[in-house]
């Protein structure tokens, strides 16, 4: 089969298209023979080295394919051996394509518990687009960060996957949502697909904007940070609000004011990826007609994914980077 391999960490030249053997799964696991993958930035660190994957290794979480068992048409869950317990995951948790070999390749193998149907009437590109986004972000807004009907979400950066699926999923549950970007025609995008407006977050002052446009100019319910901009983020919410944070894109350390924080009765929520409860909560979503399929940006054949990875860190693309196996 046809695979992306990295004999060593750096830029996206180290995915190397390279004829390796079709896995065989052991006694309880399964192999998926993909039909397409999908990027996030998560793909990234694993390239350049930040989680330490043995070497060689093929990395990739998202993925949806032909069950070689069964012939079902399935989604991969990346997630993988998360436990009984939802608060956080078990010790022995991981996400698919840091240890073991992930879905840039034409075939993965994978715990049994980690397939569900392909949801009904997507293509096979939306359909790998949505595992490792869609449960992240279901996680983040729904099961961690409580956001209910009527409530106001701010999503910090507008245009990658987390973002554009945290606008639906809002829409979806009935909660208007705000975004930031650098960007004009991002926020236009945004707006397209369902948010009520946005701000730059190159103005210095764009929490104190982003609050003005609130309702009632009283602050934000939740504020979704996947870039690590906790003491701006914090002065965008209302008293007593929600900031859930699933990544640290533009900064690892982060400083909060102490006072400021307790007297605003501010909550600060770490999240990440989810469990296969948090999965069925998605996919009744998706079965009951809520959430429409993830926006895809590009779509490029296997062999390029070191194009696409190029796309993925220049910021440009709004939506979801697909890989096409067929």
């Amino acid at each position: 089969m046809l695979a992306a391999v990295m004999t060593r960490f750096g830029d996206a030249d180290v995915l190397v298209p390279t004829d390796v053997p079709t896995p065989e799964p052991a006694t309880g696991w399964v192999r998926v023979d993909l039909r397409a993958s999908a990027l996030n930035w998560h793909d990234v660190l694993v390239r350049q080295g930040l989680y330490g994957s043995p070497l060689p290794h093929v990395p990739g979480a998202d993925g949806a394919g032909v069950r070689a068992d069964t012939g079902e048409e399935v989604i991969v869950l990346p997630s993988l051996w998360w436990g009984e317990r939802d608060a956080a995951p078990a010790a022995e948790w991981e996400i698919l394509g840091d240890r073991r070999w992930g879905t840039a390749a034409q075939s993965v193998v994978v715990p049994q518990e980690c397939v569900a149907p392909k949801p009904s009437g997507w293509g096979w590109h939306e359909s790998a687009a949505l595992p490792l986004v869609g449960l992240t972000v279901y996680r983040a807004l729904i099961s961690r960060g409580r956001l209910s009907a009527g409530e106001s979400l701010l999503v910090l950066g507008a245009g990658g996957g987390v973002a554009t699926m945290a606008i639906s999923m809002a829409a979806a549950i009935g909660a208007p949502a705000w975004v930031t970007s650098s960007s004009d025609a991002k926020i236009a995008t945004a707006q397209t697909a369902g948010a009520v407006g946005g701000v730059r977050y190159d103005d210095p002052d764009w929490a104190q904007a982003a609050k003005a446009l609130s309702p009632g100019g009283a602050g934000f319910d939740v504020v979704l940070d996947s870039v690590g901009a906790w003491s701006q983020a914090v002065t965008a919410l209302r008293p007593g609000g929600r900031l859930v944070v699933l990544g640290a894109s533009q900064g690892n350390e982060q400083v909060l004011q102490a006072r400021p924080f307790y007297f605003g009765q501010y909550e600060l929520i770490g999240t990440t990826m989810g469990s296969p409860r948090d999965l069925a909560g998605l996919l009744a979503l998706i079965d009951e007609g809520r959430l429409p399929p993830p926006t895809i940006a590009e779509v490029l054949p296997l062999a390029r994914i070191a194009d696409a990875h190029r796309l993925l860190e220049s910021g440009q693309a709004v939506g979801k980077i697909v890989l096409d196996h067929t």
